[in-house]
């Protein structure tokens, strides 16, 4: 894929396919960690998108190639947006792991092969997601966007909100398992009959 945009709306894909790998394995783990990763896509799908908005409002393109070197012109942004996208790779620490982990503790038991196939999604989706950050944050710098200004007040108002409930779900993601804990598992319950 050649276009940033494209590639972040891609990734979903692959995030809804653990989703719906949770609620298939029909355990209390599986369908936990499948509604969690349903909320932490949200939150990470979200900031990927907005600073994919933050260099398109700048460069007017998202092409992939047509950057590189941009952390040594934009460091903050380029910080704020790696953040995103090791979110997106189920870093341990931030909330993608969590949700993942639990989704693979919830199917294992259920459905080996499959888990281990699938496990195989999350190699892939390491790749691209590396292979976009090393073309347009690292490497040998593009003259073209010297004058880039960094990200603004304004946008990182907008992205660090989002960036703080990732940490945070990351660590410490037990306030949103108890808020839902109890209406998935009599769901389960009732499903089960």
């Amino acid at each position: 894929q050649k276009d940033m945009k494209k590639l972040v709306a891609y990734s979903s894909v692959s995030h809804m396919g653990y989703v719906l790998l949770g609620m298939a394995a029909f355990t209390e783990a599986g369908i936990n960690g499948a509604v969690l990763q349903m909320f932490n896509h949200g939150t990470i799908t979200a900031m990927m998108f907005l600073c994919v908005g933050v260099v398109y409002d700048r460069a007017h393109t998202r092409e992939i190639n047509g950057f590189g070197g941009l952390m040594t012109q934009m460091p903050v942004y380029g910080t704020v947006f790696s953040f995103a996208l090791f979110a997106a790779l189920g870093l341990p620490g931030l909330s993608g792991f969590v949700s993942e982990a639990m989704i693979f503790m919830g199917v294992f038991p259920v459905y080996r092969t499959v888990a281990m196939v699938s496990a195989l999604g999350i190699i892939i989706g390491a790749a691209y997601v590396l292979w976009m950050l090393q073309r347009v944050f690292l490497g040998p710098k593009n003259e073209k966007w010297d004058s880039l200004p960094d990200i603004n007040a304004r946008e990182m108002f907008t992205l660090v909100p989002i960036g703080v409930i990732v940490l945070l779900l990351g660590v410490y993601p037990m306030p949103v398992l108890n808020l839902m804990k109890v209406s998935l598992n009599n769901l389960i319950k009732v499903v089960a009959g």
